[in-house]
């Protein structure tokens, strides 16, 4: 999509919820530079069909949880907005589809089962509109693929919430039987030796940190081995990739030195500085800055990736008599890894740290 000239600044626009830290740090951080870009939260309330919107990008941190968002980012991108991340894919990705991707991808990834919803909206009659379903479920088949003890979790979840690490088949369908609506994944429990989260940024900007799942706690620095950390940066980048995302963490769960991604479907991932440290915290601010200045100036919109968008702009052009043009888009850059840098800025930290957005 292209970039209207115009004397006025390239505005970068945040859609968030309860951060207190990363987000008054990011603007701050974009408006200082005085690129000709400046940062602000984005204010919106009841919106017209093809609305023009005043930002060239979006930063997306809450819609998940807040529709109305959701549905005014669909119509942004229509527009030509950058969306970080991604409405579309956003809303289209599950755990389980997922993990199919990555083991297409050549990304090794735990043994996976989805499940049939436990319990259904009131309009389905379980005696008749369920006829597609095999009933009972083959609860030993599952679990001979997957193995025990395994992962029960909502394919949609974040946060750690929903999720159980299960010892037995019948804790296993005691679980099932409270997952109410959700749409619950069954998943090989990979009994790790070591842990990594990463921060994909534009899919190209891949910064490593060891973690602890277990205290949810960063460590300041890593102990991988150069070739761990060359497969998990390029194994995270094909998959950042392969979903459009360009704010995402992937976690890999190190067995006998092979990653297993294991998680990766985080596109609001945690950038509070209480839980990751002061280290990690400028980092996510430096580099999301850098990004999305880069994207301000640049071609690129969220619409490229989608038919829609070039039949809609052939219609434009047959209107107008002029030629479409395919959008442009960068060429793909090798995945960097780059040290810290801290801003000049000293954002006080979050009221209370918030979950993070992985499970």
């Amino acid at each position: 999509m292209a970039v209207t000239k115009s004397s006025e600044p390239l505005r970068i626009g945040l859609f968030v919820g309860r951060e207190w830290s990363w987000p008054p740090a990011f603007i701050e951080e974009v408006n200082r530079r005085n690129q000709g870009v400046i940062a602000e939260y984005v204010k919106v309330g009841g919106t017209q069909m093809n609305e023009p919107c005043p930002y060239r990008v979006i930063v997306d941190r809450i819609s998940h949880e807040v529709p109305y968002y959701r549905s005014y980012l669909k119509n942004a991108a229509l527009q030509g907005v950058k969306v970080i991340n991604d409405p579309f894919m956003w809303t289209a990705d599950d755990k389980f589809f997922g993990a199919s991707l990555a083991e297409q991808l050549g990304v090794k990834s735990p043994k996976t089962v989805v499940l049939p919803n436990r319990d259904y909206v009131p309009g389905i009659v379980k005696t008749e509109s369920l006829r597609n379903l095999v009933y009972p479920m083959d609860w030993q088949a599952i679990v001979h693929y997957v193995g025990m003890p395994c992962v029960l979790k909502d394919a949609h979840g974040g946060g750690w919430r929903d999720v159980y690490i299960v010892n037995s088949m019948d804790d296993l369908i005691f679980r099932y039987n409270g997952s109410g609506l959700l749409t619950m994944i069954v998943q090989e429990f990979i009994e790790w030796d070591n842990y990594a989260r990463l921060m994909c940024l534009g899919q190209n900007d891949i910064y490593v940190m060891k973690y602890d799942p277990k205290s949810r706690r960063y460590h300041e620095e890593h102990d991988f081995s150069p070739e761990l950390h060359h497969r998990m940066v390029e194994d995270a980048t094909k998959l950042v990739r392969a979903f459009g995302y360009d704010m995402n963490t992937v976690e890999f769960a190190i067995r006998d030195g092979i990653p297993y991604a294991i998680d990766f479907m985080n596109p609001a991932p945690d950038m509070d500085v209480n839980s990751l440290g002061r280290k990690h915290f400028d980092w996510m601010v430096t580099h999301m800055a850098d990004m999305t200045i880069r994207l301000a100036k640049s071609n690129e919109g969220t619409a490229d990736r989608y038919e829609w968008a070039r039949v809609a702009e052939e219609n434009k052009s047959s209107k107008t008599g002029k030629k479409a043009v395919a959008p442009k888009t960068e060429k793909a850059v090798a995945p960097k890894t780059e040290k810290a840098v801290a801003p000049k800025t000293k954002p006080a930290g979050d009221k209370k740290p918030p979950k993070t957005k992985s499970s």
